[in-house]
């Protein structure tokens, strides 16, 4: 492929998002519940479409996973 066919990042951006979008879409049309992640909580739920949230996990590590292989090391 030439230089001058590749996308933008923008548009890869863009085009997942969309993705994610169509398929959470489609998860509520289906009523099969989603995961979530709440960043405030730090814990994973699975939320229906009428709103209710079970918590089936909590953040097992803290920090990104580079540094976590770099402490072992």
């Amino acid at each position: 492929m030439k230089r001058e066919e590749y996308i933008s990042d923008e548009t890869v951006v863009r085009r997942a998002n969309a993705a994610v979008k169509i398929e959470l879409e489609k998860k509520k049309a289906l009523d099969v519940p989603i995961v979530v992640y709440d960043r405030q909580t730090q814990a994973i739920y699975h939320e229906s479409n009428d709103g209710t949230r079970v918590e089936i996990g909590k953040r097992m590590r803290k920090g990104r996973y580079s540094e976590c292989i770099a402490k072992k090391a």
